[in-house]
């Protein structure tokens, strides 16, 4: 994607280990709008699988997953 994402919601779940950043997102969806998009950070590898396998079995969307040097941002968009 060559424009600039802009997230309505951060969620810096850095440092945090699974399933500690899904389950940050998770909290956060439920109680969004449908349409927020959020950007989750994780420095976590296993959340780069398990975050896209939520995301599909709950009926969302992943719009990209964006790797950093040192993390990745996960953006989510809540149906």
């Amino acid at each position: 994607m060559s424009e600039q994402l802009t997230a309505d919601v951060t969620i810096d779940a850095r440092g945090a280990g699974c399933p500690g950043p899904l389950m940050d997102l998770i909290g956060k969806v439920k109680t969004a709008d449908s349409g927020t998009v959020f950007e989750l950070q994780t420095s976590d590898r296993g959340s780069v699988s398990d975050v896209p396998e939520w995301v599909e079995k709950a009926g969302h969307e992943l719009v990209e997953t964006v790797e950093h040097e040192d993390y990745w941002s996960i953006y989510v968009q809540k149906a």
